[in-house]
């Protein structure tokens, strides 16, 4: 093994946490940044542009969704092949990504050309948003196989202990999507002025570069991974294993996109402002919710490492330092957010109605954010676990369970105030139950590893 993978066992704890986590702040938050950056560009074109992407929304989470659940199931399993020291097996695995991503992308293709005049308004998509939802909506669609290969690629590398690479797909990306936004959206220099359609062309030429980089490293043996032809066959029982841990973190995400459709559908009774509105509040909310996925994807191999070489009181050891250090980092970033939400909301647009809007949805959204770093840790360790399950549970508790019945119940009581408070409010009651199930979990480990020395 590479002495990037060796480290999950043996390097001091802090460092190796913020080695692993640094690079997926940084991928994360450059990621988020480029959300923001496409954000202001589209509202030059309107509050309606805006309303037609937070509408679309919802699909390109289905996306992630597909791309993220299959990773955290290929990252958990590799990094425990690797702390067995079944390297012919976590080649195994790594062989099954293509398979994978050209069957969930070719599906979000053909769903979305052949159906998106009956799945927008469905979905909540307004008779004035409706022709800026739809070039974004198949446009985007386009890059989907692409998209997941580069997200689970990412994952798949990430889960040897290299995090510097996926930092490079996903930074690499976004920066290009970040230049290519004005040009295309805009008309600048050769480019024709396409509007939402250039923004949509921006992505997928930005993540199809991206996925591109990812299979350089890959095929040109720069990766832990050296993988044979007989690997890229597909194979039953290592798909069974790779969606044991991570259909649960899919599910997870098709339900979380299930529920933002549902929330956008309750605003869309309100106006398109409130759509647009709900789209500038949550590019900034997902902005300041990055860091927590980096240090996530940092925390997962650890756990899945030495779940693997049985070494319970380091893996311990490294949920309690992520939980804590996350904690502490979010609390001054929604001090400042909050502080600052009309200014940020300014950067997006001046327009009075709208910043009457974001500004209130905004604070209240992002008030239990501190709340949120935890809880996920919590899920990550259960991930790491192989227990899938369980963190499928703890996630539908706050992200659907919970807040669905809140969101309508809230809604009828105090109107848009009451949609705005049903995210913060749900947040709070997972992170309590979060709590008492990893300590049981803590507990139960912290036996078994007493017996092990004995």
């Amino acid at each position: 093994m590479q002495k990037h993978t060796e480290r999950l066992g043996s390097a001091p704890l802090g460092r190796l946490l913020i080695a692993l986590s640094l690079p997926g702040i940084a991928a994360s938050i450059t990621t988020s940044l480029y959300n923001v950056v496409d954000t202001i560009w589209v509202a030059r074109l309107g509050y309606e542009a805006i309303a037609g992407l937070t509408i679309v929304f919802p699909y390109q989470i289905l996306f992630y969704a597909i791309g993220g659940g299959t990773g955290i199931g290929v990252g958990a399993l590799v990094s425990r092949r690797f702390g067995e020291k079944n390297t012919e097996n976590a080649n195994h695995v790594a062989g099954q990504i293509f398979f994978i991503s050209a069957f969930w992308g070719l599906l979000f293709l053909l769903v979305a050309v052949l159906f998106s005049d009956s799945i927008l308004p469905a979905i909540g998509a307004t008779p004035d948003i409706m022709e800026y939802a739809k070039q974004y909506f198949i446009i985007t669609s386009y890059g989907a196989p692409l998209m997941i290969l580069a997200v689970v690629m990412s994952s798949l590398i990430r889960g040897s202990g290299d995090a510097v690479k996926p930092m490079a797909m996903m930074i690499s990306a976004s920066v290009i999507n970040i230049i290519l936004d004005p040009f295309m959206i805009m008309g600048i220099g050769p480019f024709p002025e396409m509007g939402v359609s250039g923004a949509a062309w921006a992505t997928v030429i930005a993540q199809t570069c991206g996925a591109l980089l990812g299979l350089y490293f890959f095929f040109a043996r720069k990766t832990t991974f050296h993988i044979k032809a007989a690997d890229l066959r597909p194979d039953m029982s290592i798909l069974k294993d790779i969606y044991h841990v991570g259909a649960p973190s899919s599910v997870l995400q098709i339900t979380e996109s299930l529920a933002f459709l549902l929330f956008n559908k309750v605003v869309s009774s309100y106006n398109s402002i409130a759509i647009a509105a709900v789209g500038i509040a949550m590019r900034i909310s997902d902005f300041a919710f990055m860091p927590i996925l980096g240090v996530s994807h940092g925390l997962l191999p650890i756990v899945g490492f030495n779940f693997g070489a049985r070494n319970f009181k380091r893996l311990w050891q490294a949920v309690k330092l992520s939980s804590v250090g996350i904690t502490v980092f979010l609390a001054a970033a929604t001090a400042f957010l909050l502080v600052f939400a009309p200014q940020i909301i300014d950067v997006f647009s001046d327009d009075r109605a709208l910043m009457d809007v974001a500004v209130p949805a905004m604070r209240i959204m992002l008030s239990a954010l501190p709340l949120i770093g935890p809880s996920m840790m919590c899920v990550t360790a259960f991930q790491g676990l192989s227990r899938g399950k369980t963190a499928l549970v703890l996630s539908l508790i706050r992200q659907f369970i919970v807040f669905v019945p809140l969101l309508y119940l809230f809604s009828y009581l105090w109107g848009l105030n009451g949609v705005w408070i049903s995210a913060p409010a749900s947040d709070t009651l997972g992170f309590i139950i979060s709590l008492a199930f990893i300590f049981a979990e803590y507990r139960r480990h912290t036996a078994k590893y007493a017996e092990l020395k004995s």
